[in-house]
């Protein structure tokens, strides 16, 4: 388990443990400027969350944050000296996967004392924190009318409806000119079968053209869907082409409206909360404030009964072994290992993608070196309780605790597949400022640093730079973050709401063969 307990900010730099051999730009530092915590003069010019050798480094030396084995020196490296993808290198080594070795139960709070939210309870028992009605395509080629569908629902038609949330068109570029049986279609349609049993919509309508290889029929029954009030569908072919296709939609939903319309929020305990955790446009400050502070608002949200739910396995490579040594048991361990060794072998060799080493040139302004330095910060999200079980893309989740969801690192294709299997909200750590929404479900937005959150205001719910600062305990904003939650969660918009994104987020993983 990743040691966060020694870190200490001193003048110019912040040393996150006693034994590593590099130290973090707390701010801007010159070429000359004494760090007499360190006993160092630095060398070169290091912008604020990038590293500095806190001693000589011989080449082939691992380089350790937090410990952790990030990389490896490229060349000989003198004290003081900018460190980064110039001078370090990227190597596979050995990892102690210890299955379980960690694992410690989480007391869970009974639920009478557990944290309450305002939430919508569906007719199954499900609990959702939005209430939408969704209109999904089963094919590109429907793509149109589904949008055309939900732009019919202004909001001065949805003013009639105070307790909808709104209208939403789910089309993707998939469906056809793919393998008509197999992983890509099971995928497919277990994302949309997720989706469109989600306690964040209120009714769904799906759509399709008719001649595609996602048969609307074959997608019912393989995800156990039928036609009813709650779930209606059309095939264009049939239903007269595009116009009336549109024409009968709207109908449909307007039909729809009355009866979601009439839910209203009960307090509910927060073991009714699914959270998928994401992270881009990530800086060297990641891994010092934001994503450790959602970990920890992790752990509160688990001893309260809830779920949390890591993904993006391209950015946990490397720390794998962090995670596998508090798997409950060693065979969620052993599931997680699988997954990582099908993306190194079967998926992504040979290919210039992150984890074969680089990151995006956004993670490397930041300062993150590569896939390693990524993974270290990414992983902390989940925070420090037991991997209770690791699951496919877009499976239901419904072991309660700390999971993890075998997706790819791009935040769309992720939350996708984390709505899919059940997250009913998301949360989402930025150090450069990616800008998401993840229609039905609300996201919150945490800055790890304080210029950044300043210069995005209308963007990020939750400054996580107070850390940096010294304004604010890690514990004091994990603190924040979890309130953050059980507020947006009764109903309060996040930033990303208020901004109305989140139309164009509905992206499947897209795993196979066009043809």
């Amino acid at each position: 388990m990743i040691d966060l307990n020694e870190k200490r900010a001193t003048g110019p730099v912040i040393r996150l443990h006693s034994a590593d051999n590099i130290v973090v730009a707390r701010v801007p530092i010159g070429i000359g400027t004494a760090v007499t915590s360190e006993g160092i003069v630095s060398r070169s010019q290091v912008p604020a969350g990038h590293k500095i050798a806190a001693r000589d480094l011989r080449a082939g030396e691992p380089i350790l944050k937090y410990n952790v084995c990030i990389g490896f020196a490229a060349v000989d490296i003198q004290a003081g000296t900018y460190v980064h993808s110039h001078n370090m290198e990227f190597q596979e080594f050995d990892r102690d996967y210890a299955h379980a070795r960690k694992y410690v139960p989480t007391e869970v709070l009974p639920e009478s004392e557990q944290a309450r939210f305002q939430g919508i309870v569906r007719a199954n028992g499900q609990v959702g924190t939005r209430n939408y009605i969704g209109i999904m395509a089963t094919v590109n080629c429907s793509a149109t009318v589904v949008h055309r569908i939900a732009a019919a629902f202004t909001p001065e038609l949805m003013a009639a409806y105070p307790n909808v949330d709104g209208v939403v068109a789910l089309s993707h570029g998939m469906g056809c000119g793919m393998e008509m049986s197999g992983e890509p279609m099971d995928l497919l349609r277990r994302t949309m079968g997720g989706y469109a049993c989600h306690a964040n919509f209120a009714g769904v309508l799906i759509v399709g053209l008719g001649c595609e290889r996602n048969q609307l029929d074959a997608l019912l029954k393989d995800q156990g869907l039928e036609a009813g009030a709650r779930l209606k569908t059309f095939i264009m072919q049939e239903t007269g082409g595009t116009r009336k296709t549109i024409e009968a939609g709207v109908a449909a939903v307007q039909a729809m409206l009355p009866q979601a319309n009439e839910v209203s929020r009960v307090p509910v305990p927060a073991r009714h909360l699914k959270v998928g955790l994401q992270c881009g446009g990530s800086d060297g400050f990641s891994s010092i404030t934001a994503n450790p502070a959602l970990g920890a608002a992790m752990d509160i949200l688990v001893r309260h009964g809830g779920t949390a739910i890591l993904s993006e396995t391209p950015e946990i490579y490397g720390v794998e072994h962090t995670l596998t040594s508090r798997a409950r048991n060693r065979e969620v361990g052993e599931k997680l290992v699988q997954r990582i060794r099908w993306w190194k072998e079967d998926y992504s060799p040979g290919r210039d993608v992150q984890i074969n080493g680089k990151v995006s040139p956004g993670n490397q302004m930041g300062g993150l070196a590569n896939i390693f330095e990524k993974s270290l910060g990414s992983s902390m999200k989940g925070g420090t309780t037991g991997l209770m079980e690791v699951y496919r893309y877009a499976e239901p989740v419904r072991q309660p605790g700390m999971v993890f969801m075998d997706t790819p690192g791009f935040d769309p294709v992720s939350a996708t597949g984390q709505i899919a299997g059940g997250a009913n909200m998301i949360c989402f750590t930025t150090g450069r400022g990616s800008m998401f929404g993840a229609k039905p479900v609300p996201s919150i937005k945490l800055a790890t640093n304080t210029p950044m959150y300043e210069r995005l205001t209308e963007d990020m719910d939750v400054n996580c730079g107070d850390i940096l600062d010294g304004t604010a305990t890690l514990p004091e904003v994990a603190q924040r973050i979890f309130e953050e939650i059980l507020l947006v969660a009764s109903g309060t918009r996040s930033k990303s709401e208020l901004l109305g994104l989140g139309d164009h987020e509905f992206v499947p993983w897209n795993i196979g063969v066009v043809s």
